[in-house]
């Protein structure tokens, strides 16, 4: 009982930084129709600003935040106005093309630039016990960053005029126009959210795992599971899709293995795809 008490806490840790790495891609994805595969390479570029600043001038991720939480928001709002916004309307191939190689160009200068070597931003803050579950206090930091980013996006969602007009603009872009709304700056807008979500994820996982220019496709492919599994195109399908994932990776390496644990939880997005391709929360028409 004890380890699965383990494995569980494990899991909703995991499932939680998941969640803040694919809501911005799930975002983008369902209001834009951009499968932006430059995201994970925005996750790495995050991850990247965050260790050298500590390294170099001894910033604590949590400063580093918010400061690159709006540089990749500038950054993405910058790449959409000047060249996704071109082809925006073109077939999904067009933009997926783009996208691939503005991921190309990101990932060689980074690779170029920071090299390959994985570097991790390492606090040596303990572990806290909770009976028989110990949590790494570094993870529970960057579990509890990550509920607040996506907490914040879900207001913001919700509650904001710049949200509204995003959810208006994923529901009939039409519609948004004849309102009034004007829809590029809109798509740029998201574009930037959803960079600026990979950036904050970025933070929180160079403060738990090894930021590497490798490990881009991974993360990129997660947040493709989390959208399959949750639902695309909302905040809760993304947190919904991410905890799963994180339980059942979780039970998977105690179980399996941890060298088979990525591949359950894709496994259980081809089954998804098969019997509920709108995802566990998801809205129909938004496969």
């Amino acid at each position: 009982m004890a380890a699965y008490s383990q494995i569980i806490a494990n899991g909703l840790m995991l499932g939680a930084l998941y969640a803040c790495l694919a809501v911005g891609f799930s975002l983008v994805w369902g209001v834009l129709n951009v499968i932006n595969m430059l995201h994970g390479s925005f996750i790495i570029l995050g991850g990247y600003l965050t260790f050298f600043a500590w390294q170099l001038y001894g910033i604590h991720p949590v400063v580093m935040l918010p400061i690159v939480a709006c540089a990749l928001f500038l950054f993405g709002f910058a790449l959409q106005s000047v060249a996704i916004n071109r082809v925006v309307n073109a077939p999904v191939l067009t933009t997926l093309t783009l996208t691939f190689g503005l991921d190309m160009i990101l990932y060689n200068a980074m690779t170029y630039w920071f090299t390959a070597t994985p570097r991790r931003v390492t606090l040596d803050l303990g572990a806290v016990t909770l009976g028989p579950v110990v949590l790494p206090v570094d993870r529970l930091i960057g579990t509890a960053l990550a509920l607040v980013m996506t907490l914040a996006l879900y207001l913001v969602m919700r509650s904001s005029s710049i949200g509204r007009a995003i959810v208006a603009v994923r529901m009939d872009r039409s519609a948004a126009e004849l309102m009034g709304i004007r829809t590029e700056r809109i798509y740029a807008i998201t574009f930037g959210i959803g960079a600026l979500m990979a950036g904050a994820a970025g933070v929180v996982f160079a403060m738990v795992f090894p930021i590497t220019t490798n490990v881009t496709g991974i993360y990129l492919g997660k947040a493709f599971a989390v959208c399959v599994i949750g639902g695309l195109g909302s905040v809760p399908g993304a947190l919904v899709g991410g905890l799963v994932l994180g339980l059942v990776e979780s039970f998977a390496g105690h179980m399996i293995g941890p060298q088979n644990a990525i591949t359950a939880g894709f496994v259980l997005m081809l089954i998804l795809l098969l019997t509920r391709p709108t995802g566990l929360v998801g809205v129909r028409g938004y496969e």
